[in-house]
């Protein structure tokens, strides 16, 4: 029988896939500081800088906000306002939980569904976002990212409800 740190440690895709989030990020973050630093090198000490360097740094901020994002909803570690549970018993914060997760997942599938049609549209009108570069490609995140936090939601949701109904079986 396994044991409840066995039992919550994720399966071997889940861990795959955690450390390929966190290796695009860390990544992602390198290359950034990077080429921002090259950036300031070129232009104070040449007089010059990258033309696509700049609008590319504001697309890797948005690429490593939501890839933090969707890292920070994995273990539900995202940001919270916890002054209810202080003052809330155990059992209408479990159902407080419910709805917040309800909520988180519905606000996440309609961005992700929203981000989508944007993306659709910058593909079939070929919008280009610098250096001859689609604007779709980098828009990309948007609905995966927000897509697959409304999924880690359910899941959370899930597993809420999983544990509800044990407790309830027990008691």
């Amino acid at each position: 029988m396994p044991s409840d740190t066995e039992a919550s440690r994720p399966g071997r895709l889940p861990a795959l896939i955690h450390r390929v989030e966190d290796g695009l990020l860390a990544l992602l973050l390198a290359a950034m500081i990077l080429l921002a630093i090259w950036q300031i090198v070129l232009r104070n000490l040449f007089d010059t800088g990258i033309s696509w360097g700049d609008p590319l740094l504001r697309v890797m901020v948005l690429w490593l906000g939501l890839l933090g994002a969707l890292a920070a909803t994995r273990n539900n570690r995202h940001i919270a306002i916890d002054v209810l549970s202080a003052f809330t018993p155990k059992p209408v914060m479990d159902v407080v939980r419910l709805v917040l997760f309800v909520f988180a997942a519905g606000i996440c599938a309609i961005i992700a569904w929203a981000a989508t049609s944007m993306v659709s549209a910058d593909y079939r009108d070929n919008v280009i976002i610098f250096a001859d570069v689609p604007a779709w490609f980098f828009e990309l995140i948007i609905p995966l990212a927000f897509g697959l936090m409304a999924l880690r939601y359910g899941v959370l949701l899930y597993s809420q409800l999983a544990q509800l109904v044990a407790h309830k079986r027990s008691s």
